[in-house]
C-alpha cells in the first residue's frame, strides 16, 4: 500500500468536507438534541461511507471510458467555477 498516496487522499477528502453542507447538516442534527450524538455519528458516517463507495465505484467505471485527464479538466474547471460564482455572489451582496 502506498501511504504517501494514502495521506494525501486522506488530507485532501478531509479539508474538502470541512465546512462542507455534509458537515453542516451534521452539526444541525447534532445541535437540535433529539437524538443522541452516537447516533448522529453513526447515521453519517455510515452515509458518508456509502456516498464515498458510489464515487470510488463511479470514477472508476469513468475512468475506463474518459481520459482522466479530461476529468481533471472538468473536475478542476468546475471547482473553480463554483468558487467564482461564490465569490461574486458576495462582493454582488456586500459580504
Amino acid at each position: 500500500m502506498d501511504y504517501k498516496a494514502l495521506l494525501v487522499i486522506f488530507g485532501t477528502v478531509f479539508l474538502a468536507e470541512l465546512g462542507d453542507k455534509t458537515q453542516l447538516a451534521t452539526v444541525l442534527f447534532a445541535a437540535e438534541g433529539r437524538n443522541p450524538a452516537l447516533a448522529v455519528f453513526v447515521a453519517a458516517a455510515c452515509a458518508l461511507v456509502l456516498s464515498t463507495a458510489l464515487a470510488v465505484a463511479a470514477g472508476t467505471l469513468l475512468a475506463r471510458h474518459v481520459d482522466t485527464r479530461l476529468l481533471t479538466i472538468v473536475a478542476g474547471t468546475g471547482f473553480i467555477a463554483i468558487g467564482a460564482w461564490t465569490l461574486w455572489g458576495a462582493v454582488r451582496n456586500g459580504g
